[in-house]
């Protein structure tokens, strides 16, 4: 199985080791899972902002009064 080695500072370290602590796992267990885990958040968001995408159109002509912030101009969310 493949493996790799990931230099810290001391001060990198200890909030790894902190942080792994606090989900009550080892250090090894902890760095694979966030690895892992941001696979996952990635895979999240591409399929999340696709569906977006295709459903988009559909939304502009449901609700047509409403306006995108990025169209705004003036980049305020309307209330």
């Amino acid at each position: 199985m493949p493996s790799l080695n990931v230099s810290f500072s001391d001060e990198e370290m200890e909030g790894v080791r902190a942080a792994a602590a606090a989900e009550g796992k080892s250090l090894k267990q902890y760095l694979h899972d966030l690895g892992v885990r941001e696979m996952h958040r990635r895979r999240f968001v591409a399929g999340a902002t696709a569906w977006a995408d295709r459903l988009r159109g559909e939304f502009d002509e449901a609700f047509p009064d409403e306006v995108p912030p990025s169209r705004r101009g003036d980049g305020t969310v309307a209330a």
